[in-house]
């Protein structure tokens, strides 16, 4: 089960990091401005922020199975016309459909988990499943890539399309079956308070320093740094496997008593620093590859703890919705991040573009590093 949920985490973000890894021959092709490359995860992404309360309810009344089945189709549909578009206007449309598993994906694996994994578990469990996301980002940036060379990146995209299929149905005949669907008036409200509101602050705010990396980071390579296309797909692969050890490990780390509480606020503070590499490789590009390292170490790997912290958190019942909120200020994040990003690098470069980032890891560093002060006054006067 775990491998399963893996891959369907890989398979519901898979379009933002091929976009990211295939920009240079994307903006080439079809004759799209680096603006409209990050347009790319704005519309994504933003119809993922809007569609995560929907599909947090979704999943807490069908279920997880059902839910898993579904956002791996969809993501197969999403990536096969994304493969067919002539253009900028059919790009957007497919990858706004996108969205939909996006807001599947967290909701309906947290519950998964939770119904399967034993409590001692589920910190390992989970930080290899959200490490799918960062598996995604090293097939694009490596193996894909590659087979773009050679095939042509709409055929890459293809092969991608036809393996999220065959997960579908590996998903059907392998997750246990649902639960029998809850009525619609048992549906949780849709509310941000307490732990979600501060990790959905923190979540915006590193969703928006984060998409912008995985947006321009092959492109920054290119077209900065003197790498050939592969070579700066390989950026995007880099980060990709740096994410899966830390989030494999972070994740891990955060089971234990009080860990997963402060986690988040060291962690945004490590991915300033990355972000300030990423600045520092205009002058010496060999650190663009240690900046990759650490994005995925640091920045990438703040999501993962901050869903060890919504099922630590959850109220019975409400782990779907749960999610899903604190996904949704993720996901908001990686729509306003890279526009931003666009705008700034066109008025005046990457390296203003990359403060930009450090200051948006910043900012989830302050939040994050206040929700835990206030979290521990709170138990200190209640015991």
């Amino acid at each position: 089960m775990t491998a399963l949920l893996t891959c369907a985490m890989a398979f519901s973000m898979m379009q933002l990091f091929l976009l990211g890894a295939l920009g240079p021959r994307l903006v080439g092709e079809l004759g799209i401005s680096p603006t409209v490359l990050g347009l790319t995860t704005t519309f994504g992404f933003g119809t993922a922020a809007v569609l995560s309360p929907l599909g947090g309810r979704l999943v807490d009344r069908v279920g997880p199975r059902r839910s898993t089945v579904a956002l791996l189709l969809v993501a197969a549909a999403s990536l096969a016309l994304i493969g067919s578009a002539p253009g900028a206007g059919l790009l957007l449309a497919a990858v706004s459909l996108g969205g939909l598993p996006q807001a599947l994906a967290n909701p309906a694996t947290n519950k998964a988990v939770l119904a399967a994994v034993p409590p001692d578990r589920r910190g390992p469990v989970t930080g290899m499943k959200q490490s799918g996301v960062q598996l995604g980002a090293f097939a694009a940036g490596f193996p894909l890539a590659v087979l773009a060379g050679s095939v042509g990146w709409r055929g890459a995209v293809w092969t991608a399309a036809g393996a999220a299929a065959a997960a579908a149905a590996w998903a059907a005949v392998a997750l246990p079956p649902d639960a029998p669907s809850r009525r619609p008036g048992l549906s949780h409200p849709v509310m941000f308070r307490g732990t979600v509101a501060w990790l959905a602050g923190f979540s915006l705010l590193l969703g928006s320093g984060i998409a912008s990396v995985n947006t321009y980071l092959a492109l920054y390579g290119s077209r900065s740094l003197g790498l050939d296309a592969t070579a700066a797909a390989a950026l995007v692969a880099v980060l990709g496997v740096a994410g899966i050890a830390g989030r494999v490990g972070w994740s891990k780390a955060a089971g234990g008593p009080g860990r997963a509480e402060v986690l988040p606020a060291w962690l945004a503070a490590g991915a300033v620093g990355a972000a300030l590499l990423l600045a520092g490789a205009a002058q010496l590009h060999a650190l663009v590859w240690a900046a990759a390292v650490a994005v995925g170490v640091f920045a990438v790997s703040g999501n993962a703890v901050s869903m060890v912290l919504v099922m630590k958190r959850a109220v019975q019942g409400r782990a779907g919705m749960d999610s899903a909120l604190v996904s949704a200020g993720f996901f908001a994040g990686f729509a306003v991040g890279p526009p931003l990003f666009g705008v700034l690098l066109e008025a005046a470069g990457y390296v203003p573009g990359w403060l930009l980032v450090a200051a948006e890891f910043a900012g989830a560093c302050a939040i994050a590093a206040l929700w835990a002060l206030r979290d521990r006054r709170g138990k200190a006067a209640s015991a």
